[in-house]
């Protein structure tokens, strides 16, 4: 069986620090390479897709896994949380996300999902674990968690839309071309790392980082803002398209939504170094 467990936590009957290696250095506790078992690699591949809802980033990321364990065709991921009292919402959104990505991969058989030390974690493990809808596991919630999960995605997409408008504002287009701009009026694959936005109708092309635009194009497509290459780029929190005389408004909202998840990042951070001794990944 091959484990590993967050840095800083202990083997388990062994008495030393496990760290999890690099992908060049092999894996030395799998015991049988030639096996058809998922390899860890792919498995923590999968879960740094799986993000923290409020804070729009991964929970390897964040330092949250704290134990992979693979056993043949059979995974098991414990993480833990900055605090026992995180939103059992939000521990929900991220214990399907692992079990949904892990058990994506081709040679998983089975997921268990282990979240330690909250005040839910009873409820959370059994209903995710054995496939129970949020309020089938817990009899008092008042909305559906897809309602929740919505609000937080479009916090994140106004969060990544506030880098998004700096990085084309900085590439020197005016607030009435941003606001204006189509999905088909960029190109954001220009060449490596550079994003590129024709302007004068070809013209002239400015090109910008891409990971702005990239980030933020992501997050439009899974909130369905984006399809069309005709849709346009931009909206304000209502997911309105909006004109240039409301620019600035618009940028206002999604400085607020950036500085509100920068800040939540900041106090989660400091709180699972304090109760967990992990430091995240900047």
């Amino acid at each position: 069986m091959a484990t590993q467990n967050h840095p800083g936590a202990e083997d388990e009957g062994s008495g030393r620090a496990a760290e999890r290696p690099e992908p060049s250095t092999g894996r030395p506790d799998r015991p049988d390479p030639s096996d058809d078992a998922p390899d860890l690699e792919d498995v923590y591949g999968r879960l740094d897709r799986v993000d923290d809802p409020e804070l729009d980033r991964s929970i390897v990321e964040l330092g949250y896994v704290e134990r992979v364990a693979v056993d043949g065709g059979r995974v098991e991921v414990a993480f833990v949380l900055p605090t026992a009292w995180c939103s059992p919402a939000f521990a929900w959104m991220m214990a399907t996300g692992i079990r949904d990505e892990v058990g994506s991969l081709p040679a998983v058989e089975a997921v268990r999902v282990d979240l330690r030390d909250h005040m839910h974690g009873e409820e959370i493990n059994h209903g995710v674990n054995e496939g129970l809808a949020f309020d089938e596991a817990f009899d008092d919630a008042d909305s559906g968690i897809e309602a929740v999960r919505e609000k937080l995605d479009e916090k994140a997409r106004l969060a990544r839309q506030f880098h998004a408008f700096d990085a084309l504002l900085d590439a020197g287009l005016t607030p009435a071309q941003v606001a204006d701009l189509r999905l088909e009026d960029v190109d954001p694959a220009f060449e490596a790392d550079r994003a590129a936005v024709p302007l004068r109708e070809g013209a002239v092309t400015v090109t910008l980082p891409a990971e702005p635009l990239t980030d933020y194009l992501e997050k439009a497509r899974a909130t369905g803002l984006v399809s069309g290459e005709a849709d346009r780029l931009f909206a304000d929190r209502d997911g309105e398209p909006f004109d240039a005389e409301a620019f600035e408004e618009v940028r206002r909202q999604s400085r607020v939504a950036d500085a509100n998840v920068t800040g939540q990042g900041a106090i989660c951070s400091a709180l699972h170094e304090a109760r967990n001794g992990v430091v995240a990944d900047d």
